[in-house]
């Protein structure tokens, strides 16, 4: 089966990521953001940058299982709405929850461990934002890749913050951490295969 043309599908990966902030947008105007607005829009930010990461890390075990090289094209627009959510969860906290209380928000950050852990996978999607483009990894090099292996770092920090944070019930927290522990065990595997093939192949030569 030939896989779909990626720009019309890229079309369609973008209009489908932005349903969740539209439908915050919706619900806002017509008062149906529950009994609970703040958490309501704390949990669907944090749910969607959540899952925004998890898709675009699967992208790369798809191609390489599939062999659909181009599906590569659509993993940083994936990454950059898991930054966008994330900004937005992170706004959440900053404006609803704490009102711009900066001193309130460094002792949280301090003494509250899943916002110090929510905080740290915050900064590394910033700085892999920041780095996105064609004119970081020119100037960037072998580094950029160095660099953007954190995003597995993030995925696992997104867990934890988020496990941290529902304390009881961890169900929810531990499909999400099946999902990311399943894309970070392909790459370690992957990474072996491709260092056993390797070294299988100089002993051959």
């Amino acid at each position: 089966m030939k896989p779909p043309p990626i720009v019309p599908l890229k079309r369609v990966i973008f209009a489908a990521a932005l349903i969740p902030a539209a439908a915050l947008v919706y619900d806002a105007f017509t008062g149906n953001l529950t009994a609970n607005p703040v958490d309501y829009i704390t949990d669907e930010t944090g749910t969607w940058a959540l899952a925004m990461l998890t898709i675009s890390l699967s992208v790369t075990p798809v191609r390489r299982i599939t062999g659909w090289n181009e599906i590569i094209k659509v993993r940083r627009m994936l990454g950059l709405f898991a930054f966008f959510y994330a900004v937005l969860h992170m706004l959440t906290w900053v404006v609803l929850v704490s009102f711009f209380d900066v001193p309130t928000m460094l002792d949280d950050i301090v003494e509250r461990p899943f916002i110090t852990v929510g905080m740290g996978t915050f900064l590394i999607l910033l700085a892999l934002a920041c780095t996105s483009t064609k004119a970081s990894i020119r100037r960037l090099g072998r580094k950029w890749q160095q660099l953007h292996r954190l995003v597995y770092v993030a995925g696992v920090g997104a867990v934890v913050h988020f496990w941290w944070l529902v304390k009881a019930d961890v169900t929810v927290p531990l499909r999400w951490a099946t999902a990311i522990g399943v894309v970070l065990g392909f790459r370690i595997w992957w990474t072996l295969r491709s260092r056993t093939s390797g070294v299988r192949t100089l002993s051959r030569s």
